[in-house]
């Protein structure tokens, strides 16, 4: 079972992650740590990454998530997966860049795979970005974020479990338990 926890910066992927990581066991691989140095530099510098900025980035974590799901392993990627494409990147690699012929016929789901959206209100996730210290991603930055933002579709389609930020961590951990435990009894 792969977990992808997805949400725009500051929703609180990192804290529900390391939750999660020591509550179940399972490694968490922070996506934050994957992203090339020019991208912390000009996100440090309060300049919006574009696409070809996280191609490279959503590559390696595709990566880390096949290299899990190859071991039969479960784990947890954080990861702001904040556009469709770049959910299909994470799950397929390169079939998935706009450049390849594969990337209409893709699924939007694969078996065992799951992302874990967190979402809410802008003013409070900034005023959560504005309070947290030593990250490199600005408060500034927020916006544009959730002007990129493609909802993930809830059911089957994307395989996406939606989870509300205003509640807390360990909240939102005990809703994700349920669904780990629902998908075990359907088995």
């Amino acid at each position: 079972m792969i977990y992808i926890i997805m949400g725009v910066s500051g929703c609180g992927k990192s804290s529900l992650g390391g939750f999660l990581s020591e509550k179940l066991g399972w490694p968490l691989h922070e996506g934050d740590s994957f992203h090339p140095e020019e991208n912390v530099a000009k996100m440090a510098r309060g300049e919006a990454l574009t696409d070809q900025d996280r191609y490279p980035w959503l590559l390696r974590l595709h990566s880390v998530i096949e290299r899990e799901r190859r071991s039969s392993a479960d784990a947890l990627v954080a990861c702001s997966a904040l556009k469709r494409l770049y959910r299909l990147i994470l799950l397929h690699g390169s079939k998935a860049l706009p450049t390849s012929t594969f990337s209409t016929a893709l699924p939007h789901s694969l078996p065992g795979v799951f992302f874990l959206f967190l979402h809410g209100d802008y003013e409070v996730i900034r005023k959560r970005m504005v309070a947290r210290s030593g990250h490199f991603m600005k408060a500034d930055l927020l916006a544009s974020q959730f002007d990129i933002l493609e909802l993930p579709v809830e059911g089957q389609e994307e395989n996406v479990v939606h989870l509300d930020v205003s509640r807390s961590i360990p909240d939102i951990a005990m809703e994700v338990e349920k669904h780990l435990s629902s998908l075990k009894t359907s088995r």
